[in-house]
């Protein structure tokens, strides 16, 4: 018999195979943003909440995934996981909430409890966390529903791509253009958006993206 747990563990696996967040995938399958979320998955009264077969048959079809392959993913969660490719389980958080406060250290790493958490098809070799982007503001590099994964710990070269967050809480994906001992500028990929420059000071942290769901 399937458990709750199975069934979650393989809509994150087809997520994360994807390249999708929980939400992301929900919204691809024309769903409400927040039906895959993790505090969905329990009621109020601590009820647990099974996906319906509707939302399987859209999630399904807009993953490709076809009833093999989630079969596959159920069966490999029974038996410990051993067939499914390695996978790290990464803190994600919206790109809008990461300008508000609570969910950050001085290091620019999470705060544990603040955050959702979501698959990450890659082994983690350093301190790294998830962003969804909403909008289109990082077009053309990341379009809305995109999933990055960065490091506040990884070296940051010049021509890097980066997300900044300033003292003031405003966060943004650019390109590290030049650093000096003062100042930071930031080149923007979407020709809508200006170049930026800040004093070293106006920065709180910056941290490399290292992975795209594109």
């Amino acid at each position: 018999m399937l458990s709750h747990d199975q069934i979650w563990f393989a809509f994150d696996q087809l997520a994360a195979r994807a390249g999708l967040s929980p939400s992301a995938l929900a919204r691809k399958a024309g769903l409400d943003p927040t039906t895959f979320n993790k505090s969905k998955r329990v009621s109020a009264d601590g009820r647990p909440r099974w996906p319906s077969t509707e939302s399987l048959a859209k999630v399904l079809e807009a993953t490709g995934a076809g009833l093999d392959e989630l079969y596959g993913l159920l069966a490999g969660e029974r038996k410990g996981a051993d067939m499914l490719p390695q996978q790290s389980a990464v803190p994600l958080i919206g790109l809008a909430q990461a300008g508000a406060g609570g969910f950050f250290d001085s290091g620019g790493m999470p705060i544990a409890g603040a955050w959702d958490a979501v698959a990450f098809p890659g082994e983690r070799g350093e301190a790294v966390f998830a962003l969804e982007v909403m909008g289109d503001s990082m077009l053309p590099l990341y379009r809305d529903g995109d999933m990055i994964i960065v490091s506040p710990s990884a070296q940051v070269r010049r021509g890097d791509r980066v997300v900044v967050r300033t003292r003031g809480g405003e966060v943004m994906a650019k390109i590290l253009s030049r650093r000096t001992s003062r100042l930071i500028e930031l080149a923007s990929a979407n020709p809508a958006h200006p170049e930026r420059t800040f004093d070293v000071a106006e920065v709180e942290w910056m941290a490399r993206i290292l992975w795209a769901s594109q």
